[in-house]
């Protein structure tokens, strides 16, 4: 039996209401969840309450799930909503960019020294909202800027040039920890 119908199988017996499937699918997405809860709002409190809406919307929604894709991904999509409309409660704000900013992109890229995932991480979460949203979805979660436009409510050169700024920031922040740490 394969995975796909495993999951199939776990999803039929959670509709049926079967506590120890509904625990398994939990199980199974919880951490993941959590983990992208966690980036996108940066506070652990509110990922731990977001992540129990998450799964309380599953188990209410279940009945909507069609196998069109995985259910991982239909479960990430629910996170990565929650997230958005969580952080839009709290008046998000993300700014259009102007022509002369989405010349950024244009630009040959610059090779990445290494760094410690620790640093990087580090230097994601001090990014504006806007900035990290995008960059976290986009770079991390695997949305291309046209899923993210529609998910946000901007258009696709703002996820783009939001993408590309947040990147410089990244490089910069990087750049100034690495030369304090030499100095």
């Amino acid at each position: 039996m394969d995975a796909t119908q495993t999951h199939r199988d776990l999803i039929e017996r959670c509709k049926e209401g079967r506590r120890d499937a509904q625990f398994e699918l939990y199980r199974l997405y919880s951490k993941a969840m959590y983990n992208t809860a966690l980036r996108m709002v940066q506070n652990a409190h509110d990922a731990e309450d977001l992540l129990q809406s998450i799964f309380v919307e599953v188990f209410g929604k279940l009945d909507t799930f069609r196998h069109e894709s995985s259910v991982g991904a239909w479960i990430k999509r629910i996170t990565v909503n929650k997230c958005i409309n969580f952080l839009k409660s709290r008046r998000l704000a993300l700014t259009e960019l102007t022509q002369h900013n989405d010349r950024a992109d244009e630009q040959a890229p610059e090779p990445e020294p290494p760094y410690s995932v620790e640093r990087i991480n580090r230097a994601i979460s001090e990014l504006p909202d806007g900035y990290r949203i995008v960059f976290s979805l986009y770079a991390l979660e695997g949305y291309d800027h046209e899923e993210i436009a529609q998910v946000l409510g901007i258009t696709e050169a703002t996820s783009k040039s939001q993408y590309s700024r947040a990147k410089a920031k990244l490089r910069e922040t990087l750049t100034a920890t690495t030369s304090r740490t030499r100095s």
